[in-house]
């Protein structure tokens, strides 16, 4: 780090992302990124005519891929505020409210924590129950924002309409932000409560369920009001954050919802193939309505099985948190994927190449 650095951000601790090693070809199941392409007809919307209008600004106002994001919800164009990824999103929704403080579970996604630091917000992670739940009884009237990723990462663990209900009811005073990048794979949106809650807001990713991780799109779905309020971050820092190509990508997307609700039907089937599998070998494994499981076994260290995988050409995530330590977060790929998973997993339990 460099003298010049301010001196508010010298302790900041970054995010640090999943790993991407090259140094030989893995089975990727680290980052739950989706094992299928975008759909044929997303493809066939880039051609040279496009990339030669890249000399062009994109719309700032993504008012197109608002509207269908709109009629896909149920709702307006100004119901929708679109960004550089949900990461982007969560970055205004911090700078937007976190005057009021933050309160976020003690595990959950990691960049909850990173931006309250950044923006220098009063912060309470709660504790997560015995069994990894959120007990929605412990974010009442607190009077901060409160940020809940449902389903939870990395336990892929779900709350309900009711509980997420409750929640807006005992906070009408606070932003609500509920991250719903895992929702499609099992979860249950709550999206239909914006009409009857104006303090909250859903934010939405392209990354995992629309399998476009690398394209760079995330969205937030509320009130007209709250939606303003990002607007007027997003114009007071990168009007133009969404290329060309992206919002053209994001709105032949919309267009294709079927096809990626037919893959995320077969992550599910794999996910309950796979959770079987590994509890057949004894392992416990959290009931996921992610993308992902989230495992362990008393039979090997977590750290050590997610290095002994990664020698055989699997990634996965693991995290040293105590709590969470002897757990690995594992990716859902396909089903060959899976079972060659599970086949040199196995081989590292029989004590074959530790």
């Amino acid at each position: 780090m460099s003298q010049f650095l301010a001196e508010k951000y010298k302790k900041l601790e970054a995010y640090v992302p999943g790993e991407q090693p090259r140094d030989m070809e893995y089975i990727k199941l680290n980052t739950n990124e989706s094992p299928f392409p975008p759909a044929p007809s997303v493809v066939d919307v880039i051609d040279s005519k496009q990339v030669e209008l890249l000399r062009l600004y994109s719309d700032p106002t993504c008012l197109k891929l608002r509207q269908k994001l709109g009629d896909l919800h149920g709702l307006k164009a100004e119901n929708v505020f679109v960004t550089n990824g949900s990461d982007d999103s969560l970055n205004f929704i911090f700078m937007a409210y976190g005057h009021m403080g933050a309160m976020f579970p003690n595990i959950s996604y990691g960049f909850y924590k990173v931006y309250a630091e950044l923006h220098q917000v009063e912060y309470t992670e709660i504790p997560l129950c015995k069994d990894f739940t959120i007990d929605h009884n412990m974010y009442k009237g607190w009077g901060q924002l409160i940020v809940i990723a449902n389903p939870n990462a990395p336990t892929g663990i779900c709350l309900g309409l009711k509980e997420i209900r409750q929640i807006l009811e005992n906070n009408p005073k606070s932003v609500v932000a509920i991250d719903e990048a895992y929702v499609d794979f099992g979860g249950e949106s709550c999206y239909p409560l914006i009409a009857e809650f104006p303090n909250l807001l859903v934010v939405r990713t392209y990354s995992k369920s629309r399998n476009l991780a690398g394209g760079r799109l995330g969205y937030v779905l509320g009130n007209k009001d709250l939606i303003e309020d990002l607007e007027k971050l997003k114009y007071s820092t990168n009007p133009y954050c969404i290329n060309r190509l992206t919002l053209l990508l994001g709105e032949a997307t919309v267009d294709a919802n079927d096809y990626y609700v037919d893959c995320c039907k077969e992550i599910a089937r794999v996910r309950e193939n796979t959770t079987k599998s590994l509890e057949s070998m004894g392992f416990e494994v959290l009931p996921s309505k992610a993308n992902f499981i989230f495992a362990k076994t008393d039979v090997m260290d977590g750290k050590e099985l997610y290095l002994a995988l990664k020698k055989k050409g699997v990634l996965v995530r693991h995290f040293d948190k105590p709590q969470i330590a002897q757990y690995l977060r594992i990716t859902i790929g396909t089903q060959e994927q899976m079972n060659e998973f599970i086949k040199r997993l196995q081989e590292i339990l029989d004590g074959g190449d530790k």
